[in-house]
């Protein structure tokens, strides 16, 4: 069986937006236009295709990234079948909590259209999605949505994306009229206006420019024409010298520059009202990648440790990437992939590259969010899913075993939040333990551990809301009843001077003894800077850093990897709470060594009371995380509002406008904003709009470090 579609007719793009901007509207439309249902779900209704969990049609929200497969023949094509393109769209969250979602889509996804509020702009949510994007070099659209809304103002909007977002933004398309007057839009390249009739706005009607708009248009498209030429000399001095240049060939430059990053076109339209949203998809087909557009996936040979790369072709050897791991009600665990390169037929052998296990490939499905459809084969630039398979964890590569190729991996935050949770009878206990694994496998920003004092089980993640749903999931799909305990705040320690320590473990109990002898100096760690060579001997991992100076043999070669591991050990434990230690640098430059009693866990023992003694002298303090909280609020609460975020030990940072509403902007820790939504609301009658983004972690004042202390003896 050969591939239905070439690869250049296949994209692979998400929507991404902040929470309300209309993501998952704009989805239905497209599965309502691409023929994939034949009737639009809503939000508001709760019965849309891509938020099918229960939780999200409770809450009105995204939680987990859907993908879905669609085809698409370019409006402007008419009936020519031979245009169609395939789509393979990942429709994701756009609530904070499960930002993780967003950034793991990024990884995969070639292309993205990113939807903004035509009242609001850019939200907050809007430019950490922004950031992963860049992060991930994906090329992006930009859809202005809802301008049927009251207050929506498509150049305010576009004024905040140039504002906040990037300057390479530019106009490809204006609106005729606005709020209860939004009848269509206009196209600064063909200078034609377009309207949408029929059922649901399905017939794509193009007319000429009404006489009032054609100035605006003009001045419009000679600002657009500018930004497209200036990416090529010949095309510029064309332009410099008044040559008309052909639609073709701008749309060609414009491609270009969009896949090159170096423009991020504009639309605009309502998804509810169903204007707008085919010509979206028209912009996607010209102007997004396909998989043979962006540069060949980069990996590592596991065998030799060279750098190798993987072009987008079907006869290139197998390898693709795990995104996303999902428990499905109806086929068990669902393993989401994207082939960067090669073919996979169902029963064929694959190589974990990560793990070094081979693992055969049972069933093989596409998805159309919620429903599913079974494939014999897959190819290059393709998404799909395994079916049960076991062994393979998120950000994992999978690859023919002939072949073997370890592709960059996907980062994820650290959680900030946590809280205690136990099962209510016996019964729950054995569920809850496989619950919490298949949901940490799923979402790898939720971690699972066990407290070693009080032995309670502690789960942390992105937010009360994050937290919350997962104990719902667990209810609802494994039957296990759980109470949770209130939720607590991933503290961390440090130091903030510097120590020399030396100590001696020595023990004799008849027979062989117990001898290991190090000197240490500890400092706190400080970043690389740019272009600096780390040194042979220092071994620096994430907020960790071993120096080796033991010259001479002092200490023999094979007791130095047991310093490290107990130096490491003790950093899980602080020595003031007894919080994690992160941001350490130590130095081992002297010991000493006993040709009999000197063993591994002699200098394992010797190391981990060094550390703790000479964190004792380093001046150690309490990291909190401090969270980045911006609220959108009528003018009326600012005053109410900046009040509460001083009480809380906030420090505002800006003050602004955003349509007829104020914006503050502020750094607050962590640990004082627990319920911090429900007193907003009762504060401004339920019309402030908080969000929240971790930020950084800093050193807590000394008062508040007496209270933590004295709740952790």
């Amino acid at each position: 069986m050969s591939r239905d579609y070439p690869l250049e007719k296949v994209r692979n793009f998400g929507i991404v937006a902040h929470v309300d901007a209309g993501k998952t509207t704009t989805s239905e439309r497209i599965l309502y236009y691409t023929g994939m249902s034949h009737k639009i779900g809503e939000v508001h209704e709760g019965d849309t295709v891509t938020d099918w969990m229960e939780q999200e049609r409770e809450r009105g929200i995204t939680i987990t990234a859907a993908a879905i497969t669609c085809f698409w023949n370019p409006s402007y094509m008419g009936e020519d079948t031979t245009s169609k393109h395939r789509f393979n769209i990942i429709d994701t969250p756009g609530h904070i909590d499960f930002t993780s979602e967003v950034k793991r889509s990024m990884r995969v996804l070639d292309g993205a259209v990113v939807v903004f509020d035509g009242v609001a702009g850019v939200e907050p949510q809007s430019e950490t999605n922004w950031r992963y994007a860049e992060e991930a070099e994906v090329p992006r659209i930009c859809y202005i949505n809802k301008l049927d809304r009251t207050g929506a103002s498509f150049e305010k909007s576009y004024d905040s994306i140039l504002d906040r977002l990037s300057k390479k933004a530019v106009r490809l398309q204006i609106p005729i009229g606005a709020e209860d007057k939004f009848e269509g839009v206009i196209d600064l390249l063909n200078m034609k206006a377009y309207k949408f009739e029929g059922e649901m706005g399905k017939n794509v009607v193009a007319y000429d420019i009404p006489d009032n708009m054609m100035e605006e248009a003009k001045k419009f498209r000679a600002e657009l024409v500018e930004r497209i030429v200036e990416h090529d000399d010949a095309l510029m001095n064309d332009y410099l010298e008044g040559k008309e240049i052909s639609l073709d060939t701008l749309k060609k430059m414009l491609r270009k520059a969009v896949i090159g990053n170096h423009i991020f076109p504009v639309l605009t339209g309502s998804s509810l009202k169903n204007k707008g949203v085919q010509l979206v998809l028209d912009a996607v087909v010209d102007y997004l990648p396909s998989p043979l557009d962006v540069p060949a996936a980069k990996g590592t040979n596991p065998d030799t440790d060279t750098e190798e790369e993987r072009p987008a072709s079907d006869t290139a050897p197998f390898s693709a990437l795990v995104f996303k791991l999902q428990v499905d009600p109806f086929v068990g665990a669902l393993t989401f992939f994207r082939v960067y390169s090669g073919k996979l037929e169902a029963g064929a052998t694959i190589l974990n590259s990560a793990t070094g296990k081979k693992e055969r490939v049972g069933r093989m499905v596409r998805l159309q969010a919620d429903k599913r459809e079974d494939l014999k084969e897959v190819y290059a630039g393709e998404i799909g899913a395994f079916v049960g398979m076991k062994e393979v964890k998120i950000g994992q590569t999978v690859c023919a075993p002939e072949n073997p190729i370890v592709l960059e991996s996907i980062v994820f935050p650290e959680p900030v939040v946590s809280m205690r949770i136990e099962p209510k009878t016996k019964a729950d206990q054995e569920k809850m333990g496989i619950a919490l694994s298949k949901l940490s496998d799923e979402d790898p920003t939720f971690r699972v551990a066990s407290d070693p004092e009080t032995l309670e089980t502690i789960i942390s993640g992105m937010g009360e809301l994050h937290l919350e749903i997962l104990v719902d999931r667990m209810k609802r799909e494994f039957n296990v009843e759980a109470s949770t305990g209130k939720p607590q705040v991933a503290y961390r320690e440090t130091i903030q001077g510097e120590s020399d320590v030396e100590y001696k473990h020595i023990k004799q109990t008849g027979g062989r003894g117990q001898y290991g002898h190090v000197k240490i100096k500890m400092k706190p760690l400080q970043p690389i800077v740019e272009g600096e060579k780390i040194k042979n001997n220092v071994d620096r991992e994430d907020h960790f850093e071993f120096i080796n100076n033991i010259k001479g043999g002092v200490i023999p070669q094979e007791y130095i990897q047991p310093v490290k591991k107990g130096l490491k050990e003790a950093m899980e434990r602080g020595v003031l709470a007894g919080f994690p230690m992160v941001d350490i640098s130590v130095d081992l430059y002297d010991g000493s060594y006993h040709d009999v009693d000197s063993s591994e866990i002699a200098f394992k023992l010797a190391a981990m009371n060094a550390f703790q003694e000479a964190v004792q002298k380093a001046k150690p303090v309490i990291l909190e995380p401090i969270m980045k909280l911006e609220v959108v609020v009528p003018e009326k609460f600012m005053g109410d509002v900046t009040g509460m975020i001083n009480s809380k030990r906030g420090s505002i940072e800006a003050m602004g406008e955003r349509g007829q509403a104020k914006v503050i902007t502020a750094k607050v820790p962590l640990s004082e904003l627990f319920g911090f939504t429900t007193q907003l609301r009762s504060l401004t009658e339920g019309r402030g709009v908080p969000n929240l983004e971790f930020s950084h972690y800093a050193v807590v004042p000394r008062n508040v470090q007496e209270e933590i202390v004295a709740s952790r003896k």
